[in-house]
């Protein structure tokens, strides 16, 4: 039986446990690699999600300073590269990867990553990798990882890749997709938004495929971006007054976030509810505001924020009671009111006059932030989203009045549930666009702006925030009441 054999000679590799009379050695296992593999393990057998495990795994298990930021970027780093490892792997083991057992997989794909796209030595990234197989499962299974991870380690990445991806000349966007670790159907969605320019796909790929900076949010009226940054060690933000680039660690450990003076909130996701303050009404605004989907609560805290230093009160409405709950704690002690409801029939009066639709929607522009999304999601989920934010579109512009704006925004970039979904509502209601752009703008702003208009898409490449979406509606003027002589 040759070493790439499963135990038995049939059937996935490691499908039988431990192989036969296998020793196993007492060798302890690198925690940090540890911990990576079972947040990987948790993800792919419970659908775990990594970026919320992952924190809570190193606290409770005491991992920190350099040790933290690296099973980070083991983690992180592996799920966002899973196809383009997987493919590796397979081309090493000579089998597809159904027939290798997922135990197996979770380690060969920590390991490839580690040979492929981090600066660890090979000995390490190798010997590391046996040792968590052989803790489990035996010494037979360790060898048939040894063996796969060796071939693994004989080529860098760009000869891997030049070997398995699709030409470069006959299938561009192919190429892309597998170079930079997205499934193919999201490449093509991406270069449908960026209207089919390769070298903006391109862009666009590599900065979805880079570990993503986190960016804080200052509570406005309790602390400013200015001392924020100072308190962090940050820069302040280029888009919001609020927003902080925090230059590495966990930032649930600043004493500024734990106190709930700033919290964590990409710096587009400030771009949208901003917009939503700063756009013109027709008449006075009255303080009436409404965030229709307001779940997980991030926008409603920002938006509580600024109506508390504006006199205005913000309803927050969300499905969940469970998201209602989060959001309630989140804006404590701001006029925000939480509504639990369906925002396509919330049961409010009408008249509002500023309403926020942060749609439901695949996540397509924040996949650097969430690793394993790219993986999960498929062509289909955008398809059964696009009549519930039609829906929500809808709704809003009847609970906005006469001269009130809405904002609708997605983290997606995806043409269907952007500018497809504003297109159809505004042909159905007669609700018009107003150009979005001057209300993402800044003084002094050293970067493209973000698009032709009305509508704002910005794009981790051009602008450093996730693909945020959004567009300024005001609803069609009411019908002239009849006047009988």
């Amino acid at each position: 039986m040759s070493a790439m054999s499963g135990p038995t000679g049939r059937g996935p590799v490691g499908a039988g446990g431990r192989s036969g009379g296998s020793k196993f050695r007492d060798k302890a296992v690198d925690p940090v690699r540890a911990v990576a593999r079972d947040v990987l393990r948790a993800v792919r057998e419970r659908d775990a999600y990594a970026n919320l495990l992952l924190p809570a795994l190193l606290r409770e298990r005491g991992i920190s300073g350099r040790d933290a930021a690296l099973a980070t970027e083991l983690t992180y780093g592996t799920a966002r590269a899973q196809g383009t490892l997987d493919a590796v792997i397979a081309a090493a083991a000579g089998r597809p990867i159904a027939e290798i057992d997922s135990s197996l997989l979770d380690v060969l794909r920590l390991g490839a990553y580690q040979l492929l796209r981090t600066r660890i030595g090979a000995h390490a990234a190798v010997s590391t990798s046996v040792d968590l197989v052989r803790a489990e499962a035996g010494q037979g299974l360790a060898g048939f990882v040894n063996a796969v991870l060796r071939k693994i380690s004989q080529r860098d990445e760009d000869l891997w890749v030049e070997e398995l991806a699709p030409s470069i000349v006959d299938d561009p966007v192919g190429n892309l997709a597998f170079t930079y670790a997205h499934p193919r159907w999201i490449a093509e969605v991406f270069a449908d938004a960026l209207d089919g320019s390769v070298g903006s796909l391109q862009a666009a790929l590599a900065a979805d495929d880079a570990r993503p900076p986190v960016h804080l949010v200052a509570r406005p009226g309790q602390i400013t971006a200015t001392e924020l940054a100072l308190m962090s060690g940050g820069a302040e933000g280029r888009l919001s007054p609020y927003c902080v680039y925090l230059p590495g660690g966990d930032p649930g450990r600043l004493d500024v976030v734990r106190d709930g003076l700033a919290g964590v909130q990409d710096e587009g996701s400030q771009v949208v509810a901003l917009a939503l303050t700063r756009a013109p009404l027709d008449g006075p605004d009255g303080g009436r505001w409404l965030d229709l989907c307001a779940g997980p609560g991030g926008k409603a805290a920002l938006l509580g924020s600024l109506a508390e230093l504006s006199g205005a009160h913000l309803d927050a409405v969300e499905i969940s009671e469970h998201r209602a709950d989060l959001i309630d704690s989140i804006t404590a002690g701001l006029p925000v009111t939480v509504v639990v409801a369906d925002g396509r029939d919330p049961g409010l009066a009408p008249g509002y006059d500023r309403v926020l639709v942060d749609a439901p929607c695949s996540g397509l522009g924040s996949l650097r932030r969430r690793p394993e999304a790219r993986w999960r999601r498929v062509p289909g989920d955008v398809d059964e989203l696009v009549p519930l934010q039609r829906e929500l579109l809808t709704s809003a512009l009847r609970l906005v009045r006469p001269g009130g704006v809405v904002v609708y925004s997605t983290c997606s970039p995806h043409p269907a549930e952007t500018i497809g979904v504003v297109d159809a509502v505004c042909a159905a209601t007669g609700a018009e666009q107003i150009d979005a752009r001057p209300f993402v703008a800044t003084d002094g702003m050293d970067f493209p702006v973000p698009g032709p208009g009305p509508q704002v898409q910005l794009w981790p490449h051009l602008h450093g925030t996730d693909a945020m979406f959004l567009a300024v509606l005001r609803p069609a003027p009411a019908a002239p009441t009849a006047h009988i002589d």
